[in-house]
């Protein structure tokens, strides 16, 4: 008798269609949940460089960068809008960046507006996903509104000024110690930090602006006027707290505006991270801050001399 060759079968070839089929999907949220935290990783450590930037431009002029200057002050010589990422461009080796800069102008006049389109790899976070182009820039006085030639360079890290005494709480909270470490026009040295450089947050993410985000759903009808790129003077913000939604902003904590984090990007902590955000601290060091942490809390990190006392386990 002759041998039969025996192909597979239909039935055969389904079942292991299907096994393949469960065992891929079994394994994309684990891959995908690796790259993520690499991505995380890469942040972490470029918030660290941003840190020892910042502590090298105190170094270097004896008080921390402005998170933006409206009037003369160190690294502004000449009384422009500057913000604070220009101020430490010496410090990221991005000197020749820092060279084409003219201090004698706003960051929105002459040939600036060609510095600004250049892109800084450090001020990106690899976890946001890629945004429209930044072409232009709706009027913020005295900035009028702008139209770009090339793209305006991102920044996904921002200064947290402190907090909103109205928004949190107008008794704890007052016009002389809601401040943070970097804040408009201030000139704080490391003494200024009474409530302790490990338990002070000087610079959060701010992820995606200024395209704006409420939760994770991208709003292309929405516009943000602050933080449209890396040379941004007035991107800047306190803390004050929004809705679980993210569809009101500082409307107090009775009010349900009670989120800390990752619920708006525009003028709020926000990130592309699953479950919270880097927070880069006056000493230095970098913590990934749980969303979960209360608002009351994260207000207590984000002021530098209110004299709190730090309530829960960050």
């Amino acid at each position: 008798m002759g041998l039969v060759k025996r192909g597979f079968t239909l039935v055969e070839l389904l079942v292991v269609i299907a096994i393949v089929t469960i065992l891929v999907g079994l394994l994309l949220p684990a891959v995908q949940s690796a790259r993520e935290s690499a991505r995380r990783m890469q942040c972490q450590n470029q918030s660290r460089q941003l840190a020892l930037a910042v502590h090298n431009f105190e170094a270097a002029h004896r008080v921390f960068p402005a998170s933006g200057w409206t009037q003369s002050g160190p690294g502004n010589p000449a009384g422009k809008f500057v913000g604070w990422r220009t101020t430490i461009l010496p410090f990221i080796e991005q000197t020749n960046v820092s060279r084409l800069y003219d201090v004698s102008l706003n960051w929105w006049e002459g040939t600036n507006r060609s510095v600004a389109s250049i892109p800084i790899p450090l001020f990106h976070c690899p976890s946001v996903p890629d945004q429209p182009a930044v072409m232009s820039a709706v009027a913020k006085p005295p900035r009028p509104s702008l139209v770009f030639q090339t793209p305006l360079g991102r920044s996904d890290y921002e200064a947290i000024q402190g907090v909103q005494p109205s928004s949190i709480d107008p008794v704890k909270y007052n016009a002389s110690n809601r401040f943070s470490v970097m804040h408009r026009n201030s000139q704080n040295r490391f003494e200024s930090i009474s409530d302790g450089t490990s338990q002070t947050i000087m610079i959060v993410e701010a992820g995606g602006r200024p395209s704006v985000y409420r939760k994770s759903v991208y709003r292309p009808t929405l516009q943000n006027d602050q933080g449209i790129g890396w040379v941004d003077s007035e991107g800047a913000f306190s803390l004050d707290g929004a809705s679980p939604d993210g569809e009101r902003e500082g409307c107090s904590i009775a009010s349900g505006c009670n989120v800390a984090m990752n619920a708006r990007n525009d003028n709020e902590p926000f990130s592309f991270h699953l479950t919270g955000l880097n927070c880069t601290f006056a000493d230095g060091h970098v913590q990934f801050v749980n969303q979960g942490i209360s608002l009351t809390t994260m207000a207590e990190l984000c002021t530098r001399a209110a004299g709190e006392v730090i309530s829960e386990d960050f």
